[in-house]
């Protein structure tokens, strides 16, 4: 399997990634803009980006991870009828005990 340079990653994919990144600043500043109570989703989002900023490697990874639903037991009933695309609780692990 060929790699390709830094530059033909360059090449390939620097305008879509472009795009995206404008994208994102776009989706902040609607946010910013809007106000409101805080939202666990928002939150998530928040610490994804932290991911991204990071050292690589697996930045992917990270942001899939911080994300995800971390715990592997199954729920008894869904709560909505759709996904939030962000975990809202806290992972059993890191859960204080009362």
């Amino acid at each position: 399997m060929s790699h390709l340079s830094r530059n033909q990653v360059l090449d390939l994919y620097f305008m879509d990634a472009r795009h995206k990144l404008i994208d994102l600043a776009a989706f902040l500043d609607r946010m910013d803009r809007a106000g409101g109570e805080a939202d666990f989703r928002a939150e998530a989002f928040a610490q994804a980006m932290q991911h991204l900023l990071g050292e690589a490697p697996d930045r992917a990874a990270r942001v899939l991870m911080s994300l995800s639903d971390p715990t592997t037991q199954p729920i008894a009933k869904a709560t909505t009828k759709a996904a939030c695309g962000a975990w809202p609780g806290e992972p059993e692990s890191e859960k204080i005990p009362s």
